[in-house]
């Protein structure tokens, strides 16, 4: 309403216009967790099996290497989001010199987002703090499900990356018996094969967790890190350096965003082909019979398997990645051209 009705320069347009986008994009992907709450469920009670049926140490290991690490991932978006929150809603608002309205002889705290006048009069007390209060919330809230769909996508990938590596391990051991292992080839194989199949199963569930997350988060993000690059420089130029860092810091966090996205995709098509790789790798021709075909069948399957794609229209790989830094790159040069 206030970009309607009394906003008229452009660069708040573009200011306001992105970080609406924002809200819109976490209001979307919070409409796809709820609509995917039973696929979710289903994922988290299969992780849940799989931590409880591990057989060896070896395969523990490997499922805490993985864990730790998507841990990481969230870890450090959480940082990067909140910082900006930090920035973007306490730091800012708090350094502007406050507004005066000479006419009715009062001061009044600046807010993140402004109010139209028909809403509300935000220049008096407490109106001025209930709204600020609100925005900052509302921010919290945002950021919050920016960061739980960021941390359910890397929760996934790692898991079925951990379970691919532990299939590796199995295979390494189908010739020579391990301790604890199944009694002979064919149990071994069938072991091979059952946990392949409940692999793909789980990444397929995982690509429809988050292919609509996925292909948010690469069209909004691509727009608000060409809009995010272009506030930096206005706020430099301006001699704005606070507001210069915020969105530096914004930009940051939008970008790993993205990146955390494409790098699971693209590490979890690595170690699908890894796997019909050491399919072919092992002593295979010592396989009695024609028990080796049998890995033919996990070969194809590994060359074929679905890939982790945002819509179903962009993989999600470290190519994916850098083309969005292009677009982005190429937007904010004609953002540039059309502002000058």
């Amino acid at each position: 309403m206030f970009l309607v009705l009394e906003l008229e320069d452009l660069y708040n347009h573009l200011k306001l216009g992105s970080a609406l986008s924002f809200f819109l994009m976490a209001a979307i992907k919070y409409f796809v967790l709820i609509i995917r709450e039973n696929d979710i469920r289903s994922c988290i009670n299969c992780i849940e099996m799989d931590w409880k049926n591990i057989r060896y140490m070896k395969d523990k290991n490997i499922m805490i290497k993985n864990a730790k690490f998507g841990r990481k991932l969230i870890l450090v978006c959480g940082v990067f989001m909140y910082g900006g929150v930090i920035f973007y809603y306490v730091a800012l608002p708090m350094t502007y010199p406050k507004a005066v309205d000479e006419s009715r002889n009062i001061t009044y705290r600046r807010l993140v987002y402004p109010v139209p006048k028909i809403v509300a009069d935000i220049q008096v007390s407490p109106v001025n703090e209930i709204f600020y209060i609100l925005q900052l919330l509302s921010g919290l809230v945002a950021h919050n499900i920016t960061v739980a769909t960021c941390g359910l996508a890397a929760l996934l990938a790692m898991h079925a990356c951990g379970q691919l590596e532990i299939l590796i391990s199995w295979l390494e051991c189908l010739l020579d018996d391990r301790e604890n292992a199944s009694d002979t080839i064919d149990n071994r194989l069938a072991d091979i094969v059952e946990q392949h199949v409940r692999v793909l199963s789980f990444i397929k569930r995982t690509q429809k967790i988050i292919k609509e997350i996925s292909l948010v988060e690469i069209v909004g993000c691509t727009l608000n890190m060409c809009c995010l690059g272009y506030y930096c420089m206005v706020e430099w130029d301006i001699r704005q350096p606070l507001g210069s860092v915020t969105y530096l810091i914004l930009l940051t966090s939008v970008t790993f965003n993205i990146f955390i996205f494409c790098y699971i995709g693209e590490i979890l098509a690595e170690q699908t082909l890894k796997v019909g790789e050491k399919s072919y790798m092992i002593e295979w021709y010592r396989l009695p019979g024609k028990k080796n075909l049998a890995l033919v069948l996990i070969i194809m399957m590994s060359n074929t398997s679905t890939r982790l794609t945002a819509g179903n229209l962009i993989p999600l790989s470290i190519n994916s990645f850098s083309d969005v830094i292009k677009s982005a790159g190429a937007y904010l040069n004609m953002l540039r051209t059309f502002t000058i």
